[in-house]
């Protein structure tokens, strides 16, 4: 079997003359080399795709393969994570992880927020910021909280995005409106613990393989999970797995939200208490960070036991028990 594997590499896009920030959510070498490692020592063959235009070039010159792995973050839109698997799809190569619709809504903050509500899942109540104009209309109290509506590793994120009244709200969604060029996500600012949950599978084999709090250490930006947090964990973020009653009204929280959304073969859920000490669906991140090192699921995994090669292994599974799994066959008497 021939397995693909479609990414963005962070090295990539720094030479064109992106930012670190902007390029944050793209994979390092060591990202790709660990997972292609582990998928051949699973006894499969690899071959090293690339971002979405080379995937394009691949697929006009007729390439295909048994099976993607695809981390493939995007680079412009709404729909940037959806764009290789929708790709895909059009040509009928099967890949991990969730498919087009669950990567668009989920990248989108706010419609989340409107799905896990029609769920009866518990998230905080939130406003949408297009122009400044907006602000006016937000009946929310302080203080809250503020963030690009769609991004990922923390991006927009820093000590600012608490805001105690309307010339802090005001002076922060226009600083975030004129760096990232999208609406702004107001929510209530949530004071409590903080947890991210790790999941596998698909469906009703779907399963928390831990949940992971986050700490800050006395030199970090407290209050949130910020980006520079974020960038500088080694020595302002503290994690440590947690097993007590609070940790499993959150994981049966991550994965519900995780199935109701459609999520597949592996993701994350980050949930933060409220002010009662009740658990709220902060994100979903159906395409998990997987660095073996730095990013949460794998983090996850290893504080738990469960080796690199074992969640590979695990992803991997999922994706051909949906994908191969015999097709049920409809017969029609004739009468």
């Amino acid at each position: 079997m021939n397995i693909g594997l479609t990414f963005d590499l962070k090295d990539d896009y720094l030479a064109l003359g992106f930012s670190e920030e902007e390029s944050a959510e793209f994979d390092k070498h060591d990202t790709i080399e660990a997972i292609e490692n582990a998928i051949n020592v699973s006894g499969y063959n690899t071959e090293r795709i690339g971002n979405i235009w080379d995937l394009s070039k691949a697929l006009s010159h007729g390439k295909t393969w048994d099976l993607v792995f695809n981390i493939a973050e995007g680079l412009r839109g709404i729909g940037r994570e959806a764009q290789v698997p929708a790709l895909l799809d059009a040509y009928n190569i099967p890949y991990t992880f969730s498919d087009p619709l669950v990567l668009s809504l989920s990248l989108h903050k706010g419609m989340t927020k409107r799905v896990l509500r029609d769920l009866n899942l518990a998230t905080t109540d939130f406003a949408e910021i297009k122009t400044i104009e907006d602000i006016e209309s937000v009946n929310l109290p302080f203080p809250l909280f503020a963030k690009p509506i769609a991004e990922g590793t923390s991006k927009g994120v820093s000590l600012t995005s608490i805001v105690k009244n309307k010339i802090e709200l005001k002076a922060e969604c226009q600083r975030l409106i004129d760096i990232f060029h999208q609406p702004v996500l107001l929510e209530t600012f949530l004071p409590g613990r903080e947890f991210t949950v790790g999941i596998i599978g698909t469906g009703a084999f779907a399963k928390s393989v831990g949940c992971m709090e986050v700490l800050l250490q006395e030199k970090a930006e407290q209050g949130i999970y910020s980006y520079n947090n974020k960038e500088n964990y080694e020595e302002l973020v503290k994690y440590r797995i947690v097993e007590d009653e609070i940790s499993k009204e959150v994981e049966k929280l991550a994965v519900s939200a995780y199935n109701g959304l459609g999520c597949r073969d592996a993701g994350r859920v980050d949930i933060r208490l409220d002010a009662n000490g009740i658990p709220n669906i902060i994100e979903l991140n159906p395409l998990a960070g997987l660095h073996p090192v730095r990013s949460d699921l794998p983090m996850i995994c290893n504080f738990k036991g469960i080796s690199y090669q074992t969640l590979i292994e695990e992803i991997l599974k999922s994706a051909f028990e949906r994908i191969y799994k015999p097709k049920m066959v409809f017969t029609i008497e004739n009468k």
